[in-house]
């Protein structure tokens, strides 16, 4: 298979051959900074190579399509609940410059005992299968082709079956893990004993993979009563796991920091997570950091949500992030929508190309509330180090309710998450070695008498059997569906018609799924206008109405609604009358043909029509009207007769006339367009002069019927009539 930019993505195709593909690559990939980069007219020196093929962003077209991407890695998270649809979502986030795809798996799937066969449908995310994951790699090794870039795939190793994941993930090709064992004690009550023992035996076949691993200390200051008290409890964690990785055997490079900043405005955010960020960087210089928004506090306002984002992204640009995750307003209104994860992105690349440079120009002061700070948290992080000690250390700490207690350390408020050492899930299930145990696998923590039955198999166990599935893939064993009615394939023949035809639905996270969304105002109090909105969609012949997001504009004069529901029809795209795209030219192609050429226009609104915003738009420099490519522009104002607008340019020699007409009523809009026309003939000029009349109410097809060169519809923008004026003029000198 090959991608093709201009083709969608086949998944019945992808899943084809499924069970014997093997991944293309293993192991993380960071992006490459490239200093004193020449992008456009632009230097940039915190960026890295540009893609391939990409979705620049919107004011890009103001500097020749531009695409410039950060250093950092880009973070988006996939969670739909069926596997086919976040594939495609995945090629869009590439194209928009993610290369770290993270699927987030369901919650229930820490409490399996083992890995997860088929391709089920998930709630609040996606069952970890080896089919979804060999379908998923399989994909994102065509669109890395695509883009020109590698993309780190990335899942979770948890639960007490994070070992045989683990496994499953090193076999796959998947690039990036989060593993904490952290994690599991505290937030699953998995036992203790039996979390860490895991823990070793997943990291060792991360090792032998080089995954990356991601670190689960942010899950704390995310449930914490008041997250901005748990600095110092995070900075531990994240000692303790990284240091457990490194025990394991894993590269520091390869170990990452979930660093999220503990508050959100209207907290005075910067005074409170910029010392924590300065902090935990001084302490663990020698790793990597991946940093993140924290979800405790969103909500469902997408503005709300950027804000905050882009705050969170200064602080990364003033201290360090190596890998730069993007959380969308998902978490706050549970809807996965696509178009919210190519915003986070957008929004994270915006911000950080928009930065380039900053560190050069600016520094954090050396001394003052920042240092202070900073210091203060490390050495509150290092005494509760410290006490952890004194009592017997983790497991005890834990015994005793140290983490994610609500007091500011060494304050405590006796509320911390506490778990017993012979409790929890998996309890007693983890036995000593005997004597002479052997384990003749490749990635396997710890003393395995290998040495005793082939010395030379020492580093190389899987020697002894012919080798593991690590090295030997054919060895796998690959289950495909076991549920007959819930897999992929019934899924796929549900909306196969949707795939395979021209029929089309509007979607937000699923093929075919139907949702739309609408913004609405409602001059009534917030409870009023969410049932209000509710009945309105209804009448619109929605199903499932849903309000997503309310906010209030004033208590009893309005509220704003976020509404979605799902239209029961489709559309056949096929039966559309779509007119072909108008052609415009550059901005340095237009201005190129003026100056070679010099162009002169006299315009006005005609008839008794007192509009004149609309065409002082096409025409003034100050709105990217004409004026700017150094066309000559005499505006004769509005309500101008007809005949004194054409012999306005018979006298001053123009080249072009341009009419705006807004009322409509009995078609005057296209009968003056026809006048204007015939005047032009009357008084000889028509093969001399260019006619173009636009308005709200102007569909370009009817205009041309009335004589004129070329009408413009809403929408119309200076660059549109530019290139029509230029376009026109050559054709008219090569007709004559």
């Amino acid at each position: 298979m090959e991608l093709k930019p201009n083709e969608k993505l086949d998944i019945k195709n992808l899943l084809e051959g499924l069970e014997n593909y093997t991944p293309k690559r293993r192991g993380w990939t960071w992006r490459k900074k490239e200093e004193n980069q020449q992008i456009g007219p632009f230097t940039f020196n915190d960026c890295s190579t540009p893609l391939k093929n990409s979705v620049p962003l919107p004011s890009a077209k103001y500097f020749n399509d531009i695409d410039p991407q950060p250093a950092s890695v880009i973070t988006t998270e996939v969670a739909s609940g069926r596997f086919e649809d976040d594939i495609r979502r995945m090629r869009m986030a590439a194209w928009h410059g993610a290369d770290h795809i993270m699927v987030i798996r369901t919650a229930g799937q820490s409490h399996f005992d083992g890995l997860i066969e088929g391709t089920p449908q998930g709630i609040g995310g996606i069952p970890i299968t080896r089919k979804q994951v060999r379908a998923q790699r399989k994909a994102l090794d065509l669109i890395e082709e695509e883009v020109g870039r590698p993309i780190n795939y990335h899942s979770y190793i948890s639960g007490v079956a994070g070992p045989e994941i683990a496994v499953m993930f090193a076999e796959e090709g998947v690039n990036g893990a989060h593993q904490d064992p952290q994690y599991n004690v505290l937030y699953r009550n998995i036992n203790m004993i039996r979390s860490f023992v895991d823990a070793a035996e997943a990291k060792k076949a991360m090792v032998w993979a080089d995954i990356a691993q991601i670190d689960g200390a942010h899950n704390a200051n995310a449930t914490a009563r008041e997250a901005w008290k748990v600095m110092p409890e995070l900075m531990v964690q994240h000692a303790l796991n990284s240091t457990y990785s490194v025990k394991v055997g894993m590269k520091k490079e390869n170990i990452c920091l979930s660093t999220v900043p503990p508050t959100a405005p209207p907290a005075p955010c910067m005074a409170l997570d910029l010392p924590y960020a300065v902090a935990l960087r001084d302490v663990f210089k020698e790793y990597r950091m991946r940093a993140q928004m924290n979800t405790k506090y969103m909500e469902s306002s997408t503005r709300e949500a950027t804000v905050t984002h882009v705050l969170n992204l200064l602080i990364s640009k003033l201290t360090r992030a190596d890998i730069q995750s993007t959380i969308t307003p998902d978490e706050g209104r549970n809807v996965p929508w696509h178009i919210y994860n190519m915003e986070a992105i957008d929004t994270a690349k915006q911000a950080l190309v928009g930065m380039d440079s900053l560190m050069e120009m600016i520094q954090l002061k050396d001394e003052g509330a920042l240092r202070d700070k900073a210091r203060e948290l490390k050495e509150r992080a290092v005494l509760f180090m410290e006490e952890v000690l004194e009592v017997g250390g983790y497991f005890n700490a834990v015994e005793e309710g140290f983490f994610v207690d609500s007091g500011y350390y060494p304050e405590r408020n006796g509320d911390g998450i506490a778990r017993k050492m012979d409790q929890g899930i998996g309890v007693g299930t983890v036995f000593e070695r005997d004597e002479d145990y052997m384990a003749p696998v490749t990635a396997h923590f710890g003393y395995n008498n290998v040495a005793q039955y082939d010395e030379s198999a020492v580093n190389e166990p899987a020697k002894l059997i012919g080798g593991s599935t690590l090295e030997n893939p054919e060895k796998i064993i690959y289950i495909d569906e076991l549920d007959e009615t819930d897999n992929v394939n019934v899924r796929m023949e549900e909306t196969k018609e949707l795939r395979e035809t021209s029929l089309m639905k509007p979607e937000v996270e699923w093929m075919g799924d139907g949702y739309v969304m609408l913004n609405l105002f409602l001059p009534a109090s917030k409870r009023v206008a969410e049932f209000a909105a509710i009945e309105l969609g209804k009448k619109m012949g929605l199903e499932d109405v849903e309000v997503i997001h309310k906010e209030i504009m004033h208590p009893s004069e309005g509220t704003r609604i976020e509404l979605k529901g799902r239209v029961a029809f489709t559309i056949d795209t096929a039966a559309l009358v779509i007119p072909p795209e108008p052609e415009v030219m550059t901005e340095d192609e237009v201005r190129a043909e003026i100056e070679k050429q010099p162009m002169k226009i006299v315009a006005g609104t005609v008839g008794e029509d007192e509009h004149s915003v609309g065409l002082r738009e096409i025409i003034d420099i100050k709105h990217g009207g004409i004026e700017k490519y150094g066309i000559e522009c005499h505006y004769l104002g509005t309500s101008v007769q007809l005949e004194k607008l054409v012999d306005a340019a018979i006298e001053l020699n123009a080249d072009a006339i341009l009419a705006s007409t807004i009322i409509s009523h009995d078609d005057i809009h296209y009968k003056n367009m026809k006048k204007i026309h015939e005047l032009c003939i009357e008084k000889g000029v028509r093969d001399k002069l260019m006619i173009a009349c636009g308005g709200t109410q102007v569909t370009p097809e009817i205009a041309v019927q009335q004589g004129v060169d070329a009408g413009f519809g809403r929408g119309t923008k200076g660059i549109h009539v530019a290139t029509f004026l230029v376009k026109r003029r050559s054709e008219m000198q090569n007709e004559n």
